[in-house]
């Protein structure tokens, strides 16, 4: 008879561990442009990790004391004091915080998420971090993710994400066509998701071949060119080594990510914020394993 609650006790235990949420690091630093939806997407993201309770989240957020970016017209000696101190800012208060990087930290985490990166962020350990990645971890791109590391040797974060930003036209308004109603990024969207205003993105080291588009264009994004048909990625999935990725351009704007009414200049109603969230929460889902 006391075989029986012991063996119970075994099988909830193992359930435990099976259930025990993923962990997920959210990097924002910049070193090139910073967007000013950054607080809103960190804000948004800790909320679905705490709702779907599937998994959390750990942040590298911006460290303070970075110096102000320069005049067009810089002196020359503003420009010199401008690079000292900017080098200072990275040696002690950015490369400390990018830590969470290194080989030895990642062992802490199931999946990394990129969120409107821009520059070539000073890694512990570039070669590393794409090695963990291929090992069968998770990636995870937002937006401006495609605007950094453009300087990485051999272009392998554009090939282990799938594709590289080139540029972008005005904010629009477009109709996404839905490449795929199964993925758990996609599945709620319809056959096309029509976003009211947005900044679109335009890639080079982009192949179809190598990755699993979720959302495209069929038609250039630039109102001037719009008349030219085509395919213009959005968003994609892809597998890296062992590792699953996921890359959506989408995320420029606030009301983009957040459903509060009182976000200046609202452009997208709520209900495409809420669109975009799931967007984002199901292609995290995907590349934890957590949905198929």
């Amino acid at each position: 008879m006391k075989i029986i609650p012991l063996l119970l006790v075994a099988a909830l235990a193992a359930t435990s561990l099976q259930a025990a949420p993923k962990k997920l690091l959210v990097v924002t630093t910049t070193t090139g442009f910073r967007h000013s939806s950054i607080p809103t997407s960190e804000k948004v993201l800790a909320e679905l990790a705490k709702q779907s309770g599937a998994f959390t989240v750990d942040f590298v957020h911006q460290p303070e004391g970075k110096p102000a970016n320069l005049k067009k017209d810089a002196t020359a000696e503003e420009k010199a004091a401008f690079n000292t101190a900017e080098t200072k800012w990275e040696e002690t208060a950015l490369k400390p915080a990018l830590q969470k990087l290194s080989p030895a930290a990642l062992k802490n985490y199931d999946a990394v998420a990129f969120v409107s990166t821009t520059g070539d962020l000073p890694l512990p350990d570039p070669q590393g971090f794409l090695d963990w990645i291929k090992a069968g971890h998770a990636f995870i791109g937002i937006h401006a993710a495609s605007d950094t590391f453009h300087k990485w040797p051999n272009s392998d974060y554009a090939a282990m994400l799938g594709g590289e930003f080139k540029t972008h036209g005005p904010q629009v308004s477009v109709e996404c066509i839905n490449k795929d109603l199964q993925h758990p990024a996609t599945a709620h969207l319809g056959k096309s998701w029509t976003l009211k205003q947005e900044e679109i993105y335009q890639f080079k080291n982009y192949e179809t071949t190598t990755v699993h588009d979720l959302l495209i264009l069929d038609k250039h994004p630039d109102p001037k060119m719009n008349h030219e048909a085509g395919h213009f990625p959005v968003s994609w999935s892809k597998s890296f080594g062992q590792g699953k990725v996921f890359y959506t351009s989408l995320g420029h704007r606030e009301d983009i990510w957040d459903t509060d009414a009182t976000i200046k200049d609202r452009k997208n109603e709520a209900e495409i914020s809420k669109a975009y969230q799931q967007h984002v929460l199901g292609g995290i889902l995907w590349a934890l394993g957590l949905k198929k």
